[in-house]
């Protein structure tokens, strides 16, 4: 008798086992289906705008759509980028978030550590209304900013789209912070010990530990001023001073837009953004999930 209830006690065990392990088979099945459909989805407008780079202007509208060209226009890369100065662009957008994302990542960095480590009067109130700024619409300050602009004279300038952003940044703060605030105060109390001094212990412990989240957040704001195209159109006059999503709006005319030139100019333009994203993508999940997880 006792042979016999192992024996079905074994039985159903490895029925349930089997069971659970048909559901979870099953599950992991549909949640892959849906982020298949889901990247198909999302991956949908970019390859649509591959395909209408390569085809004529009058195929770009027409119903029901084409969407393999006939034939493949490969010159309009060549037309778009002859067209209008892609070159200067290119380098004015480089320039741009190259000296944000340095600028950003030492400013946000010190504001983090003197949030997450020094004690000083009013630390957390300063620091919610430091993050409220976020609640506030661009569009609300932009009247504002754009006087203070006129007023230190850099209209037309690249500082107006670096300084601002570069100084003013609440999100990479708060990232910063929460990464800095997981790090053991015995290391800093240590070092104090030792004889270290506040910018020591932040250029030689504090900075090589958060190196993930500076990652994530130099990534971001790369992707982020590369991309910008209100602050540019607001503050840049100059076809020079351009960057390149202001300069893709010249395809724009009045009556009529070249849509094949301007998807032609959209695919170059993104080439560097994928180039950062695929990458970055590492430190970006390991940043953010690291910083969420410790904060």
């Amino acid at each position: 008798m006792k042979v016999e209830s192992r024996a079905a006690s074994h039985t159903s065990v490895s029925a349930l086992r089997a069971d659970r392990t048909g559901t979870s088979l099953i599950g992991r099945v549909l949640l892959h289906t849906v982020l298949i459909i889901g990247a198909i989805v999302m991956i949908g407008p970019f390859i649509w705008m591959v395909l209408s780079s390569l085809k004529q202007f009058s195929q770009v509208f027409l119903i029901p759509p084409k969407w393999i060209p006939d034939p493949w226009e490969w010159g309009n890369y060549k037309r778009s980028w002859e067209a209008l100065p892609f070159g200067r662009a290119y380098v004015n957008s480089f320039y741009i978030a190259l000296v944000s994302v340095t600028i950003k990542l030492i400013t946000c960095s010190m504001a983090a550590y003197a949030f997450a480590k020094i004690r000083f009067p009013l630390r957390e109130p300063i620091f919610v209304l430091f993050l409220a700024t976020m609640m506030v619409p661009h569009q609300v300050t932009i009247i504002p900013l754009y006087l203070m602009m006129k007023g230190l004279g850099w209209l037309d300038t690249h500082l107006a789209l670096i300084v601002p952003a570069s100084l003013l940044d609440a999100f990479g703060v708060f990232l910063l912070r929460q990464f800095i605030k997981s790090i053991p105060d015995e290391l800093e109390e240590a070092s104090i010990v030792d004889g270290a001094n506040r910018w020591t212990i932040y250029s030689r412990i504090i900075i090589p530990l958060i190196r993930p989240a500076l990652a994530a957040l130099a990534i971001f704001t790369f992707l982020g001023m590369w991309n910008s195209f209100f602050g540019p159109l607001i503050f840049l006059n100059s076809p020079d001073q351009f960057t390149v999503p202001l300069l893709l709006n010249l395809f724009r005319g009045m009556y009529i837009t070249d849509w094949t030139l301007m998807m032609a100019g959209s695919a170059i333009a993104v080439i560097p953004v994928l180039f950062v994203y695929i990458l970055g993508q590492r430190y970006i999940i390991e940043g953010v999930t690291l910083t969420g997880i410790k904060g």
